[in-house]
């Protein structure tokens, strides 16, 4: 089982606790119809990919707007029918990366469209991994490039299953049509993009920028630990401004100002971590609103904005201390 990130496992008072037991974030209540992160259970074995039919798409054609699907003709097919409308240059799209795409969803008997992101103007940030999102989609776009639309007919099986989807219409039978806009993918070598700023205080810590993949370096200077919260960019980057009640994708390192010892890291776990800023310690959730998307923050929180004197249990965090991170904000919902 993945760690649970310490940020969430926080004492009554300080911050909201996290609904349940795991790192899943509010990216998958999408709608309140049915998204594709809704997952059937347990995988199937993975289907055979084949090329049609698929229904046209007659309207919106462009990557990033809109589309308007025809009603499938006659039976679809038993397997996973993939298409790249428009091919992208971009990034390579891997299994459990997390990606940033816009999708419209219905239903190839009918053509009723039951979820999409574009009427929400926002793109679906999501894992692609089991249980965090239906088989059809894992399969469908993993080895696809960021740039491309997509469009995929899933039937049940590497949906939502037997079951299927009552609160938004879909029986057990039906086949699914997608079509995917691919806009971003991140994973576990993802960093900041942007522009370095001088970190020319003596008495604040000092974070690396290098932008490899690889954990930065954090030098504690010898100094008293400030008593306020501290939140400066390291690298500035120009995406969107991240609000107080945003769901953010980020990469961290987390030390003690005492000593400088490292407690906690998504680099030495290897997993990105998304949540939203409701679920997190005071200092991350005031420390990175306003912030733009794509920047590495330095952020130190005094005891009294972190876990105060109750920190969580065998995370090498003592009573009243300070904590300072380095935050690579790779997205937001």
């Amino acid at each position: 089982m993945r760690r649970r990130s310490l940020l969430i496992a926080v004492p009554a008072g300080l911050a909201t606790l996290s609904a349940c037991g795991d790192d899943k974030s509010d990216s998958s209540k999408a709608s309140d119809s049915a998204s594709p992160s809704a997952s059937a259970g347990a995988s199937a074995a993975p289907p055979k990919i084949v090329d049609g039919p698929l229904p046209a798409v007659t309207a919106g054609v462009k990557f990033d707007q809109k589309p308007t699907i025809a009603k499938g003709g006659g039976a679809p097919s038993k397997d996973l029918a993939v298409k790249t409308l428009v091919a992208g240059s971009g990034t390579t799209v891997a299994e459990n990366d997390y990606v940033q795409a816009h999708y419209l969803g219905q239903i190839w008997d009918t053509a009723k469209v039951f979820d999409n992101s574009y009427d929400r103007k926002a793109p679906l940030l999501i894992q692609l991994a089991a249980g965090s999102i239906i088989d059809g989609w894992r399969y469908a776009l993993a080895g696809k490039k960021t740039g491309s639309r997509v469009e995929f007919s899933v039937p049940p099986t590497w949906g939502y299953g037997e079951q299927g989807q009552a609160q938004a219409g879909i029986k057990g039978t039906d086949t699914l049509v997608f079509v995917v806009d691919l806009k971003e993918t991140f994973n576990s070598k993802s960093s900041a993009k942007g522009t370095d700023v001088a970190q020319d205080n003596a008495d604040l810590p000092k974070v690396g920028t290098n932008t490899d993949g690889k954990a930065p370096s954090i030098e504690v200077p010898k100094a008293d630990a400030p008593t306020k919260l501290v939140a400066n960019y390291v690298i500035e980057g120009d995406g969107e401004e991240v609000a107080a009640t945003s769901t953010v994708l980020v990469q961290y390192k987390g030390v003690l100002w005492e000593g400088g010892k490292e407690f906690d890291s998504s680099y030495k776990s290897g997993s990105l971590t998304s949540f939203s800023l409701q679920q997190v310690v005071k200092g991350w959730a005031q420390g990175l609103t306003g912030k733009k998307v794509g920047s590495r923050v330095l952020i130190t929180i005094p005891p009294k904005l972190g876990y105060g004197d109750n920190p969580p249990a065998d995370s090498g965090i003592k009573k009243d201390s300070t904590l300072v991170f380095s935050v690579d904000i790779l997205a937001k919902m």
